[in-house]
């Protein structure tokens, strides 16, 4: 007899057993440990029989049998008296029945994928149901209008070159889209189960995840009304702007990941020396109090989405044009421009010419740095003018040194 024969039956017991142990430790009725294994290997021995024997209808006469026994199950405990009207357990039968079939049928990978799926899932009850209660209404709309935003809109759109130089592939601009909603309620929901607890660390590193340009105007304003903040919000702002330039690494290499190492080390100096910066004045700011991160809207806002469609489209129509007629020069007008408020534009933009092998990673790198310290510049600028004297002296040295930093990398780097 071949030993490997027995093989698939051991996968399939190991996943009944790994879904049984969650439920008999939950203490369900219905099914425990020894039934959930007997399920899978009930499914695993369906399908091996029905191949070897020839006889295909085994299988889904089997799932029949096991539906009948779970729906005669559920009578008997209503009949008992009062039970827990979830279907949970009896929809995780039969899925582990499935997966037991897949495991005989030669998927095993996606059998141990879908099996581990189920036991998180069933363990997870908890947090899922918490998680749902913490959500608003806006919440709830945000959530289905990225499905619209990813899942209705994105397949329907043409791919193909519109417009001014043809740049203006509607199916491109709408996946750019996608990536930065994406990343964005990544962020909000990571600031939705952190909230305000984190401190001074966690509003710096959300704030750039989110916005580091909203995180910073919004600190420069507390930081008027309550001057006693004006330590913890210079290492806020800061912090953002450091996380700002991770979100454009992120960028780079979901769009042009072949082109990572080429940009890595020269758009990594400048939020290294951020980083560094923020030590001399987080050193003289103890003790101060801390401000507080405000709650973001939700990121998958329609409104929202198209703006930030249309200003990517305007950055790749800029960017050909300056290509055509203005040379490097007009590339670096350009993104200089452009990054003043959003350097997400320029980033994507300039990842896909590289990608496409319309500029070098030297000149691509050297376009989003230009973006991302003229975001500095003017970011530095609304602490300025929003912001006492104290935060705008702290801010300003560090976006400060920041800027030579980005100059001397700009010119010296090859």
């Amino acid at each position: 007899m071949d030993p490997t024969w027995f093989a698939p039956l051991a996968l399939a017991l190991g996943m009944g057993l790994l879904v049984g142990l969650q439920r008999e430790w939950s203490h369900h009725e219905v099914a425990g440990i020894r039934t959930f294994a007997l399920i899978t290997l009930l499914g695993c021995t369906a399908v091996l029989i029905g191949e070897a024997g020839g006889f295909p209808w085994i299988f889904p006469a089997g799932l029949g049998a096991l539906a009948l026994l779970v729906v005669m199950a559920g009578v008997t405990r209503v009949r008992a008296g009062p039970v827990d009207p979830g279907l949970t357990t009896e929809v995780a039968i039969l899925v582990m029945y499935l997966v037991g079939g897949m495991v005989g049928a030669g998927f095993r990978i996606q059998a141990v994928v879908l099996g581990a799926v189920v036991a998180v899932l069933l363990q997870a009850k908890g947090p899922l149901h918490g998680l749902v209660r913490s959500l608003g209404p806006g919440d709830i709309r945000a959530i289905y209008q990225f499905v619209l935003v990813a899942l209705v809109i994105l397949p329907i759109l043409p791919d193909r070159g519109f417009g001014p130089f043809g740049v203006l592939n509607p199916f491109r601009i709408w996946l750019m889209v996608v990536l930065i909603v994406g990343i964005s309620i990544v962020s909000y929901v990571a600031f939705r189960l952190l909230g305000r607890k984190g401190g001074t660390l966690a509003a710096g590193v959300l704030g750039g995840m989110i916005s580091s340009t909203a995180t910073t105007v919004s600190y420069a304003r507390q930081a008027r009304e309550r001057p006693g903040i004006v330590p913890s919000a210079g290492v806020v702002v800061v912090l953002a702007s450091v996380v700002m330039f991770v979100r454009v690494l992120v960028e780079v290499a979901l769009v042009a990941g072949e082109y990572l190492g080429d940009v890595l080390l020269p758009l990594s100096i400048v939020p290294g020396v951020l980083l560094l910066s923020t030590l001399w004045p987080a050193g003289k700011g103890k003790g101060g109090e801390e401000g507080v991160m405000e709650d973001p809207d939700p990121p998958s806002e329609l409104r929202t989405a198209i703006l930030f469609g249309l200003l990517y489209s305007v950055v790749l129509v800029g960017v050909a044009f300056a290509r055509s007629n203005l040379g490097t020069g007009g590339l670096y007008a350009v993104a200089a421009l452009s990054g003043l408020t959003d350097v997400d534009a320029i980033t994507l933009s300039t990842a896909q010419l590289m990608r496409s092998g319309e500029i070098t990673p030297g000149t691509g790198w050297r376009l989003i740095l230009l973006g991302s310290l003229a975001n500095l510049v003017f970011k530095g600028g609304a602490v300025m003018l929003l912001a006492p004297i104290g935060l705008g002296k702290r801010v300003g040295w560090s976006f400060g040194i920041a800027l030579l930093a980005g100059g001397a990398v700009f010119i010296l780097l090859p």
